[in-house]
């Protein structure tokens, strides 16, 4: 189960772990908030239809002004104002209170919605306005649940990424910025907080993650003494889509001049993503084609806009692509991939690109030094006792640090060898280590563990306190 079957990291990862299992003979469904595709074992969690019968009027009424909601301002508002402040004023007031959304009535018909009683449950995003997180102690007592975290959302009182704040350990309360996805109106962070402790404690869950770093965040938080089994499992990519090609001929197809030198980034909404670090990418390019007198054009995959010229440097803004063969073009396309970010966890991007033969430039942040094997920035030297010659994939670089990111892409674009050799060792490092098929086989070696153990052991549960 995940927000949506696609959209975001999260989302493929579900999406290709159901394909995956599909494919070996499994009889895998997929459960969402919201459809986009049409597969047929993807099914979408109907909370509406379980609302009142005064909530699905006013929904009703309120989808009418869908058609006007683009072209006429205020009207989205107003949508929110009959949906909410008429049709559900309880939830609202909540909502207005600072109170994370857990009103989603057909989160419990969920096992009700594949023909056959599942083995296990997979949960990815639970945030997203979809799933009742009130529902864990009773879901995990009937059988198996299963969480991988791709942020750090259930270990707070409302953000996905805490940045340098550390509340989240001790309950939350006075946050500092109530506006982090997902936002709420009013600090009830610590209220927050201790429902979900309340949840959790009532729980039995099998955690996992795509890296340690996120895992030690795990074991420091509130979700701790509900795990019963925790494993890091890489994400995966499906190398059948990724792999390395014929650079020219790519770029030719793309409309991307042969002899310049590419850059790429790739994220959803680029200049205004929270989690990355635009201005500070752009800033280090600027500075970097400053001193070495070269062109080089910046491809910004995931947002649309005018290309820009700035200094030495293009800026070519792509739209967000669904199609992950294009994609992967734009990967084969560029000479360096750049990854500036304030906030991450284990991002597919960078995976990507190193899977394509992209030598990573990205910030040493999360689980991003579980990714790239680095060499260092200044002297060009490789880091002692991280990563030899042999298997380096790229650099690290510090969070914010203009002038490293600068260095490292002097130093990568200035020394063609240097590149060849990284791309030659990125592609075997993710074969290793990354491919989809391994974290696909990881995961189901795991459900048998699991499954096994759970219908071995006494269930110890609390009677009745399954609403939090």
């Amino acid at each position: 189960m995940n927000t949506t079957d696609s959209g975001g990291g999260a989302a493929r990862i579900a999406m290709n772990l159901f394909l995956d299992y599909l494919s070996r003979g499994h009889d895998s469904w997929l459960s969402v908030g919201v459809k986009k595709s049409k597969h047929k074992r993807i099914i979408e969690i109907p909370n509406d239809i379980y609302r009142s019968k005064l909530a699905q009027f006013w929904l009703k009424t309120a989808c009418l002004l869908s058609p006007w909601e683009k072209n006429i301002r205020g009207v989205w508002r107003l949508k929110q104002f009959i949906t909410f402040f008429i049709g559900q004023n309880k939830r609202w007031m909540e909502k207005l209170r600072g109170y994370e959304d857990f009103d989603f009535p057909g989160s419990s018909h969920l096992l009700e919605q594949s023909p056959l009683k599942p083995h296990l449950l997979h949960f990815h995003n639970l945030h997203g306005n979809y799933f009742d997180l009130r529902l864990l102690p009773r879901l995990s007592q009937q059988l198996p649940v299963v969480l991988t975290l791709h942020d750090a959302w259930l270990l707070s009182g409302h953000c996905a990424h805490s940045f340098e704040c550390e509340r989240w350990k001790t309950g939350c309360g006075k946050c500092p910025d109530l506006t982090i996805y997902p936002a709420i109106y009013r600090d009830a962070t610590s209220f927050n907080w201790e429902r979900k402790r309340r949840i959790y404690s009532q729980s039995k869950l099998y955690i996992s993650t795509p890296c340690s770093w996120l895992m030690d965040k795990v074991t420091n938080s509130i979700l701790a003494p509900s795990i019963m089994n925790a494993k890091v499992i890489p994400n995966g990519v499906d190398l059948k889509v990724f792999y390395p090609g014929d650079k020219l001929s790519i770029r030719a197809k793309l409309g991307i001049p042969k002899e310049s030198r590419v850059l790429l980034f790739a994220a959803s909404g680029i200049r205004s993503n929270k989690w990355k670090d635009y201005n500070m990418l752009k800033t280090a390019i600027i500075n970097s084609t400053n001193a070495n007198k070269e062109k080089s054009l910046l491809i910004a995959l995931g947002e649309s806009g005018s290309t820009e010229k700035i200094g030495n440097v293009i800026v070519q803004f792509v739209p967000y692509q669904h199609n992950r063969e294009v994609v992967a073009n734009y990967y084969r396309a560029a000479d360096i991939y750049l990854h500036a970010t304030k906030a991450d966890t284990f991002p597919n991007t960078i995976i990507e690109a190193l899977a394509c033969g992209t030598p990573v430039i990205a910030t040493a942040i999360g689980g991003i030094p579980e990714q790239v094997k680095s060499i260092d920035v200044v002297q060009g030297k490789l880091l002692d006792g991280f990563a030899n010659e042999e298997e380096a994939t790229g650099i690290l670089i510090p969070k914010g640090d203009v002038d490293s990111m600068s260095k490292a892409i002097i130093l990568l674009s200035g020394n063609d060898p240097l590149r060849t050799r990284l791309s030659e060792n990125a592609v075997l490092d993710v074969k290793k280590r990354f491919d989809l098929r391994i974290q696909a086989a990881s995961y189901l070696d795991w459900y048998n563990f699991i499954i096994t153990t759970y219908n071995n052991r006494i269930l110890d549960f609390p009677k009745n306190q399954y609403e939090i």
